[in-house]
């Protein structure tokens, strides 16, 4: 991919430093080192919010579901794996 960009910042020399030294310690070009940090970042970012639509819409359907009186309380659901387990033991 071409690089045409420019992304200016404005930082702490203390931390410009330390960071170059780091990447030179490494044998990598500091411009690298910061594009990987963008894509992890990115990468990190879309994967939270893909999350949290996908909880929201488990959530939105539980209370419709729970609305509409097709659910279990927690309570029900325990019984009833406590049941399969005991089924699951006594056939071991």
């Amino acid at each position: 991919m071409p690089k045409e960009a420019v992304f200016t910042m404005k930082l702490e020399p203390e931390l410009r430093a330390d960071f170059m030294a780091e990447a030179e310690a490494a044998h990598r070009p500091a411009s690298q080192v910061l594009r990987e940090l963008m894509r992890d970042f990115i990468k990190r970012q879309r994967e939270e919010r893909e999350y949290d639509e996908f909880l929201s819409r488990k959530v939105d359907a539980s209370r419709v579901s729970m609305r509409a009186g097709v659910s279990c309380s927690n309570d029900e659901v325990e019984l009833m794996f406590a049941a399969r387990r005991v089924g699951v033991t006594s056939q071991a």
